[in-house]
């Protein structure tokens, strides 16, 4: 709200209501959507691309291209077409056929959003279709919202946000999938007749096994630098579909929006119902086009903070000591971040309970410090943490309880629970979730984090985490005639609460975690800085996870901390130096118990913070090529970051099989009359430089000849800091 009250003072808007005139053009910079309608017809998509080669004439009259309805619905002459809203009207009738009403657009500095309104031939039902374009990145969001004024409730039985249609003669998916501690994996495939579904029903981590967003290259296999590609992701936290649906091969469908799994919407008289919003975006430079895009529209738009922010680095005492927390062992890990040159502690899980006590699976929702392990409270932390001249920062996991809990024991009508069944239960055999829909809980939430923040004013950091699905499906809150709504309506309730926080606590940093990466949306971004990629702290493996994860999300949005070895997932030993390389594609940190390593790590560990340090406003802030992937055959997985006038280079070994060189790499976005001197970065501990470090080399020769890079031994890893002369 702070936000939109400051964007106000500096915007100045114009809001024009007219007929409708037949065609209007949705610009960014460099993409268009044509839509057009006969007055009081079906509203058509006739284009969406980068550009028109033809006119929009040519467009409608090409066989190829079939106008679209921007909004099918069940009802129109068309039943063999995939739709997109299906509507029981309180009559029973099952039919909706929408015509255009009216059309207005909302134009400031930083957007135009197009408005039309769209209502029902017979029902008083109506339908509002958004797309907001932006003036200075390239991107489209897109939503409806509905509302109606029949006699009774109408349920919304599917109400996708958006429909995009692709014509093309091939088109291929690019969707990312996974589970806990192997997310984001990237699968592509070309797409062929029929539907193709791509969905989540965790109830409250959406991208758990998929992530809520994918790409479509036109025309030729997906490529990272060439070939027209589509991007989407879908701004929610819920349940999701994302369908494509194909036709002869050259007609394609994206639809994308909340599952209808469960989740048949009750919508009553006189009350809107607003669609999650579909960010958009095409490019003609691949999938690091559509990338570099997303990335540019979350640090402007889709995330807390406007502009460029980068993180503190920060040691997290998860791995380090688990639930075995005591006063010693917690200031003795800030000494020890301190001393290695750090800038915040967090104290992860373990801290909390009185009657029960956090050594296991209990005592969530007790939110009370266990004195027994902390004497002195959480103030003695953060006193030792400012003695230390750091930041202290704790973890919280305020939607869950446990049975065995203070909480439960006086609300058993506070948890979501399946009526007249035994319940299942998360983690622990003792985890429920709280029913966010009730208001009395969401009030909970609210005053515990408001206490605890209020209470310990110089907590800077919370790990907010999730880790455990909607199983169970029953609110004591709302009426048996609304239970279908739980699934929406939870997420509703969540986001109102992280606002009412937001508000209240604009500056401190909270990271989104959902047994790890459980909840990478850009639905929650918006309240969180960052979210953490995996409870997966294997470096090897992370490579491929960080991968699929930019290809939406900026390195600023990403927590990629330093694992231990062997790492506490694979059980896999990886030297330190490259676990160190690899952590450095994003917010880096710490995840291990300082005590552990040996001088030598230690050593290594803060060379690479002081170099990581020198190089993280270009990292986390700056533009974004992937040089090579960790899905190459050629063995090696490079990175490479432009930003302030300078470049980072960060290049990794994938196959210890291979020895030598690297395959040559064609640096991006230099100036091609520039001369680059390397300075390379996390030198090994008593090793040389390589054979580049101090060489000079011109833009244009590393851009087109490329330079293939020293890698010898086994998880090679290098890191290079390029100045301009």
């Amino acid at each position: 709200m702070k936000r939109l009250y400051a964007s106000l003072l500096f915007i100045f808007y114009m809001l024009a209501t007219m007929a409708w005139h037949g065609e209007v053009t949705v610009s960014t910079p460099a993409s268009k959507m044509v839509l057009t309608a006969e007055e009081g017809g079906t509203l058509y998509i006739i284009y969406y691309g980068t550009g028109m080669a033809t006119s929009a004439d040519s467009l409608k009259k090409d066989c190829k291209r079939k106008p679209q309805p921007a909004l099918p619905t069940f009802g129109t002459d068309d039943l063999q077409q995939p739709i997109a809203l299906q509507v029981a009207h309180s009559d029973g009738c099952q039919n909706t056929e929408l015509h255009v009403e009216a059309y207005e657009n909302i134009v400031n500095e930083r957007h135009t959003t197009h408005i039309f309104t769209l209502k029902d031939n017979v029902h008083d039902f109506q339908i509002r279709l958004f797309y907001k374009a932006y003036s200075h990145v390239d991107m489209i969001e897109t939503w409806t919202e509905i509302v109606h004024h029949e006699p009774s409730a109408v349920s919304l039985n599917r109400f996708d946000s958006a429909v995009v249609p692709v014509f093309s003669d091939e088109a291929w998916l690019t969707h990312f999938h996974g589970e806990w501690a192997y997310e984001a994996r990237m699968v592509q495939e070309r797409l062929t007749d029929g539907i193709k579904t791509i969905a989540n029903t965790d109830g409250s981590r959406n991208a758990q096994t998929s992530m809520p967003s994918l790409m479509l290259t036109l025309g030729q296999s997906p490529a990272e630098n060439s070939g027209t590609t589509i991007g989407v992701s879908l701004c929610w936290s819920g349940n999701y579909e994302l369908r494509t649906a194909s036709v002869a091969g050259e007609r394609h469908l994206l639809m994308a929006g909340i599952c209808p799994q469960a989740s048949h919407y009750m919508l009553d008289a006189d009350t809107t119902f607003a669609t999650p919003h579909l960010a958009m975006t095409v490019s003609e430079s691949g999938m690091g086009g559509v990338s570099r895009n997303f990335h540019r529209w979350a640090r402007e738009e889709g995330m807390l903070h406007r502009g460029v922010k980068y993180g503190d680095l920060l040691l997290n005492s998860w791995e380090g000591v688990y639930f075995d927390i005591t006063e010693k062992r917690i200031t003795d890990m800030i000494d020890d971040i301190a001393d290695m040159g750090g800038e915040l502690f967090v104290m992860d899980d373990g801290w909390f309970g009185s009657k029960y006590q956090r050594d296991n699976e209990s005592a969530l929702g007790d939110w009370t410090v266990d004195v027994r392990k902390l004497p002195g409270g959480i103030r003695a932390l953060t006193k030792a943490a400012r003695k230390r001249k750091i930041k202290f920062g704790i973890w919280i996991e305020p939607e869950a309880v446990n049975t065995k809990s203070c909480l439960y024991e006086q609300h058993p009508d506070w948890v979501l629970k399946k009526k007249g069944h035994r319940q299942t239960m998360g983690r622990g055999g003792t985890q429920l979730l709280l029913d966010l829909t009730n208001p009395d809980v969401q009030a909970f939430v609210v005053d515990m984090v408001t206490r605890l923040l209020t209470e310990n004013p110089e907590i800077a950091y919370i790990k907010w985490d999730a880790n455990v699905p909607m199983n169970n499906y029953g609110s004591d809150y709302l009426p048996l005639s609304r239970q279908q709504n739980i699934y929406v309506d939870y997420h509703k309730g969540l986001e109102k609460v992280l606002r009412s926080i937001r508000e209240r606590f604009p500056d401190v940093v909270i990271q989104d975690c959902a047994s790890g990466g459980g909840r990478a949306n850009y639905g929650l971004l918006p309240f969180f800085d960052e979210y953490w990629l995996s409870d997966n702290n294997d470096a090897l493996q992370r490579l491929k996870i960080q991968y699929g994860a930019s290809m939406f999300f900026p390195a600023n949005a990403m927590a990629t901390h330093i694992g231990s070895s062997p790492d506490h997932t694979t059980g896999r030993r990886i030297p330190v130096k490259f676990r160190c390389d690899v952590a450095m594609n994003g917010r880096m940190g710490l995840e291990l118990q300082p005590k552990h390593m040996s001088s030598d790590e230690r050593r290594q560990v803060m060379t690479a913070i002081a170099d990581y340090k020198q190089m993280r406003q270009t990292i986390q802030c700056g533009e974004m090529y992937r040089l090579e992937s960790p899905y190459s055959e050629d063995g090696f997985c490079a990175t490479q970051y432009v930003g302030n006038g300078e470049c980072v280079l960060l290049v990794y070994k994938t196959d210890n099989a291979d020895e030598g060189l690297t395959a040559r790499l064609r640096l991006q976005a230099l100036q091609p009359d520039g001369l680059y001197v390397f300075e390379e970065k996390n030198i090994e501990n008593g090793k040389p430089a390589c054979s580049i470090d101090g060489k000079t080399y011109s833009g244009e020769m590393l851009m087109d000849t490329g330079l293939q890079i020293p890698m010898n031994g086994d998880f090679a890893s290098r890191v290079f800091l390029l100045k301009r002369l």
